[in-house]
C-alpha cells in the first residue's frame, strides 16, 4: 500500500500528458528486450509482446542479471527482472561493478519462491538442507540471487534450470531445488505429475531476509492443493518489472507501456500470471522508479483515481 501510494503522489505531481500517440509499431520498430531463455516465463512474455508488435526483437540471456547487463550497457533497450535484482544494479552491488541507472515501466506480477523436496524425503526445513545438494537456479538468474539469501551456504549448490532441476530431483542426483516464479511453474507441475512432492515453509525465514533487504521481499501463501501439496505452504514473493534505462526515448517508453496492456490477451496465453497485469498495480513499482513516459501512461488512464 505505502508502495501505492508512494507511487500515486509522485504522478500527482507530473506535467501535463503528451499524446504520444504515434503508432506502436513505428515507435518500437527495432526495439530489442532481453527475455531469458527459451521455456522462461520471461522468453514467453516477450514472445507475445513481439508477436503483437512485429517490430520488437527479443534477446535469449541467462535470466534477471543478464537482462540488466544488458539493458545498461546498451545491447538492448528493455529487460525482465526481478526488484531485488535491479536494486542491486542500481546501488552496484555485486556482481555489478558499478551502479547502473534503471528505471521501471510496469510491475508484472510475482515470483514465488519454491524450495522442491520429493514427499518422502527427511528434509523438512531449510535448516535441513546443510550437507545436500541443492539446485539454486540457473547463474546470471534472479533465481539464484534469492536461493542463495535464503538457503545460504550450507550445502552443495548445481545451477540448473527449472526443468532440468526437477529431472534430476526425480532421478534422485540432488536432494532439493528451488524455483521461482508464478503459479504454477510448469517444470513443478509436470514432476508433480510424475511423483508426489512437498515444498518447504520458508516462515523462520521470512522476518530475516525482511529485516536485512527490506519490502523488495513480501510474505506469500502458496495455496494448498498447489502441485498436489494438502496444505498452505509460507514463503516469499518478489515482483517482476520490466526496466529500461532512464534516457529511452519518451515515445518507445510509452508505446511499450501501452503495447503491455493492448497485447494483454496474447501475454495471457502465453503465461496465465500475466492475467495479474493490471494498470493499478502495474505503477507500484518500488522501490524502482518509474520512467516518466511511463507515470504518464498511468495517469493519462486514471489508475490512480
Amino acid at each position: 500500500m505505502r508502495a501505492a501510494r508512494a507511487a500515486v503522489a509522485v504522478l500527482l505531481f507530473l506535467g501535463t500528458p503528451s499524446a504520444c500517440d504515434a503508432a506502436p509499431d513505428a515507435a518500437l520498430d527495432g526495439l530489442k528486450i532481453a527475455a531469458g531463455s527459451p521455456g522462461d516465463v520471461y522468453h514467453a512474455l516477450g514472445q507475445a509482446l513481439a508477436g503483437a508488435a512485429p517490430g520488437v526483437q527479443v534477446l535469449e540471456s541467462g535470466g534477471s542479471l543478464d537482462n540488466l547487463r544488458l539493458v545498461a550497457e546498451g545491447g538492448a533497450d528493455a529487460g525482465f527482472a526481478t526488484v531485488d535484482t535491479v536494486t542491486m544494479a542500481t546501488h552496484g552491488d555485486q556482481p555489478f561493478r558499478a551502479a547502473r541507472p534503471l528505471v521501471a515501466l510496469a510491475r508484472l506480477y510475482d515470483d514465488y519462491l519454491q524450495v522442491v523436496v520429493p514427499a518422502g524425503s527427511d528434509i523438512d526445513r531449510v535448516t535441513d538442507l546443510a550437507g545436500r545438494t541443492v539446485s539454486t537456479g540457473p547463474a546470471g538468474s534472479g533465481n539464484a540471487v534469492v536461493a542463495a539469501r535464503v538457503l545460504g551456504t550450507e550445502m552443495t549448490t548445481v545451477h540448473l534450470s527449472p526443468a532440468d532441476s526437477a529431472e534430476a530431483l526425480h532421478a534422485g542426483r540432488i536432494d532439493a531445488f528451488v524455483v521461482t516464479g508464478g503459479l504454477p511453474v510448469p517444470a513443478v507441475q509436470r514432476l508433480s505429475e510424475r511423483r508426489p512432492i512437498r515444498l518447504l515453509s520458508l516462515r523462520a525465514e521470512i522476518a530475516d531476509i525482511q529485516s536485512q533487504y527490506g519490502e523488495q521481499y513480501q510474505a506469500r501463501t502458496i495455496p494448498a492443493r498447489t502441485y498436489g501439496v494438502r496444505t498452505e505452504v509460507e514463503t516469499l514473493g518478489v515482483a517482476n518489472v520490466l526496466v529500461v534505462r532512464p534516457d529511452l526515448p519518451d515515445d518507445k517508453a510509452y508505446q511499450l507501456t501501452k503495447l503491455l496492456f493492448d497485447a494483454k490477451p496474447d501475454l495471457v496465453r502465453a503465461h496465465a500470471e500475466a492475467r495479474r497485469l493490471d494498470p493499478r498495480q502495474a505503477l507500484a513499482t518500488f522501490p524502482v522508479p518509474l520512467h516518466p513516459a511511463a507515470s504518464r501512461y498511468y495517469r493519462t488512464h486514471k489508475t490512480f483515481a
